[in-house]
């Protein structure tokens, strides 16, 4: 069945399921930064069998090409620095976002699941963590977790039906693997559901780990 493409508040692709249900689960992707909607939505044909995809486009566009979430600092001293003004406003947007997802197309709310790659990631966990009601299960891969976008206390009961995968090469070169690490260490403490797998890899998604993402979508029953 084919769905007509809305226009919303960030630029995305769609993609129906094969098997489509009158509400079928929602696959939300989050690419990282300087790509494009179209990186993850690659994978889109060998994961839509149940679900319906959607591919969002962050709105931050960068000098010499692709899009962001927000933009990075790479000269200042001690690393990275992250415009968190930019990254709230992203949060911003995505959570507006999502109210027009609910308005534009037949899924199912109680089977939403969101999956970032590094960038995207990182804002993954800022919306599920601050809206854990709306989704079902996320898949953050090779991300962390940014102390100025989370919430800053949580309540465990609000997380317990929650499901993460969580992904990261262990010869990562930009997001350091032990930022991965202390992202599950946070998801111990909340007692939340979570599958952590480390690959060696750098900072991508090989075959192992997108063999891992399937499997964990289809233990979730949307593959």
């Amino acid at each position: 069945m084919k769905i007509k493409k809305k226009d919303l508040l960030l630029h995305h692709e769609l993609m129906a399921p094969v098997q489509y249900e009158t509400n079928p689960p929602l696959l939300i992707m989050l690419h990282g930064y300087g790509s494009h909607e179209q990186d993850l939505f690659s994978m889109a044909k060998m994961l839509n069998q149940k679900c319906m995809v959607v591919s969002l486009r962050a709105p931050q566009r960068l000098a010499w090409g692709g899009f962001a979430w927000y933009e990075i600092d790479f000269d200042q001293i001690g690393g990275k620095m992250s415009n968190i003004a930019q990254a709230k406003n992203s949060l911003a947007k995505l959570e507006a976002l999502y109210e027009e997802l609910k308005q534009a197309y037949p899924f199912d709310q109680n089977r939403v699941y969101l999956m970032g790659f590094s960038q995207g990631a990182i804002l993954s966990y800022a919306l599920s963590l601050k809206h854990p009601e709306w989704f079902k299960g996320v898949l953050a891969l090779s991300g962390y977790m940014l102390k100025e976008i989370v919430p800053e206390q949580y309540r465990p009961m609000d997380y317990q039906h929650l499901s993460y995968f969580v992904s990261h090469g262990n010869a990562d070169e930009v997001l350091p693997v032990e930022w991965g690490r202390a992202a599950t260490q946070v998801l111990e403490q909340l007692n939340v559901k979570h599958t952590y797998r480390e690959y060696p890899m750098g900072h991508g998604i090989n075959p192992d780990c997108f063999d891992d993402i399937k499997a964990y979508l289809r233990e979730e029953g949307v593959l």
